[in-house]
C-alpha cells in the first residue's frame, strides 16, 4: 500500500453485509480524529429506513458532517432495481458527479460501496463502473470464513482489470475459530499479492466502537492507503 492516492479511498465488498460500513466508519473516523477532513460518501442507500449507513457513520464519528448520502430508495434491492420498483428517477451521471464533488470539497473522501462489485447501480452501470470512473485506490471488505477465497479472490481480480488499484483486503469479523478462518489470510495475500489484513468482531451497540476497533486493529498501513497524512 505505497502507491497512495491522495483525495480519496473506495471501500468495496465481496457482497452485501460482510462490513463494509463498520471499515468506512472506521477509517473516517481515524482520519477525522487526526485533523483531517475526511467525509464518508454513499452514493446510494438503499432500505432505507431501516437501513441508514450514512448514519451509523456519522454516529460513529460523534459529527453529522462526518457523512453524507446522495440517495435513498425505500426497497432493500440493488439502486437500479429499488428505483424501477419505487418509480423513482436514478441517474448514474448524477451519482458520479455528486460523488466526486462530496470527496474533491474534502481532503479526503472514503466512499462506500453497494453490495458488491455487480451491483446494478443505474442506467446500465454497476457498482464497479463508479469506482473504476473515480480512479480512486479500492479497500476489498470481505468475510473471514470459508468460501471467501474466490469471493476475495474474483473481486480483487475485477477491480484491477478496470485499472483500480487493491491496496488491500479486510477480513471482517475474524476469530480465528476454524482452520479456513487461520489460513485464509496467508492464501489470499498469496493469491492476491496484497496485504491483508483482520478486524474481530466488535461490539457495535456503540457505533464509536467502529472507530477504536479499526484503531486497535487495523495497522497504520491502510491508512496510508488513503493519504499520507
Amino acid at each position: 500500500m505505497t502507491d497512495a492516492s491522495p483525495g480519496g479511498l473506495f471501500v468495496v465488498g465481496t457482497g452485501t453485509g460482510v462490513g463494509k460500513t463498520v471499515v468506512t466508519a472506521g477509517l473516517t473516523g481515524l482520519l477525522r480524529d487526526r485533523g483531517v477532513d475526511a467525509v464518508a460518501v454513499k452514493p446510494c442507500q438503499t432500505g432505507y429506513p431501516p437501513d441508514d449507513d450514512a448514519a451509523f457513520v456519522a454516529e460513529a464519528c460523534g459529527n453529522e458532517t462526518a457523512s453524507t448520502c446522495l440517495r435513498r430508495l425505500a426497497p432493500a434491492l440493488a439502486p437500479e432495481v429499488a428505483a424501477d420498483v419505487a418509480e423513482a428517477d436514478l441517474s448514474y451521471d448524477e451519482i458520479l458527479s455528486g460523488v466526486r464533488t462530496a470527496v474533491n470539497a474534502h481532503e479526503v473522501g472514503v466512499v462506500e460501496g453497494i453490495g458488491g462489485l455487480r451491483v446494478p447501480l443505474a442506467d446500465g452501470a454497476e457498482v464497479l463502473d463508479l469506482v473504476a470512473a473515480l480512479g480512486l485506490p479500492a479497500v476489498v471488505v470481505a468475510r473471514s470464513g470459508l468460501g471467501t477465497l474466490n469471493h476475495t479472490g474474483l473481486t480483487v481480480d475485477a477491480l484491477r482489470a478496470h485499472g483500480v488499484s487493491v491496496h488491500g483486503v479486510v477480513l471482517n469479523e475474524y476469530e480465528g475459530a476454524t482452520v479456513a478462518e487461520r489460513t485464509n489470510p496467508d492464501v489470499l495475500e498469496g493469491m492476491t499479492d496484497a496485504p491483508v489484513w483482520t478486524l474481530p468482531p466488535l461490539d457495535l451497540r456503540e457505533p464509536s466502537e467502529a472507530v477504536s476497533g479499526v484503531r486497535e486493529h487495523l495497522p497504520a498501513a491502510a491508512l496510508s492507503a488513503v493519504t499520507e497524512f
